[in-house]
């Protein structure tokens, strides 16, 4: 009974083993019905099916990739953000984005041919400025920026699987944080 005992606890070992470990590939078969109709399934097809094709793949074919949407918004609205060193709106822009998950191209207008191209877009060097698609937005506001993105698909951050934020990251919200700079608002004419 003594050497029964280890060697039931080794198979148990071993089964638990090796049903907890990841698989590395994967397969999929393919086969039509009687009618036409084209069916894909991980399970093997039944028996009377005579014309299913198998296929192995290895790792995941999720993992790692951008999701459609990013893809799509990504091909039809790119984003450009213009920003210097200028201090908080420009960092706080850029963090924005990259908080999001928005892939975006940086454009320093401090010279160059960056600076022609924002003096054409806008008739100033003010930044940041951000393009998502055609549609150009002065200045940093969380609510234009976040429904600009949205309007051209993008996820919102919430929709995306991302390692958490570090516990000195400033948050963004929607409404202002005390202390936070308020918006510039045009200055009316003076009477």
């Amino acid at each position: 009974m003594n050497l029964m005992h280890p060697l039931i606890s080794m198979l148990l070992i071993i089964s638990v083993l090796l049903l907890t470990a990841p698989t590395h590939s994967a397969q999929l078969y393919q086969w039509k019905d009687a009618q036409g109709r084209v069916y894909y399934s991980d399970q093997q097809p039944p028996p009377s099916v005579k014309n299913a094709t198998k296929k192995n793949f290895k790792g995941s074919f999720i993992e790692g990739g951008d999701s459609f949407a990013l893809k799509s918004a990504k091909e039809k609205f790119p984003v450009t953000l213009y920003t210097t060193a200028c201090g908080v709106p420009c960092d706080q822009a850029k963090r924005h984005l990259e908080q999001r998950g928005i892939p975006f191209a940086s454009k320093n207008p401090e010279s160059g041919e960056d600076r022609a191209a924002l003096l054409k877009l806008t008739g100033r060097s003010n930044v940041p400025v951000l393009l998502v698609g055609k549609d150009k937005i002065d200045g940093y506001e969380v609510g234009q920026w976040d429904a600009a993105l949205d309007k051209a698909g993008y996820p919102k951050a919430g929709d995306l699987l991302k390692k958490p934020a570090p516990e000195n990251a400033v948050e963004t919200s929607k409404t202002p944080s005390p202390g936070a700079p308020a918006k510039e608002a045009p200055s009316p004419a003076a009477p």
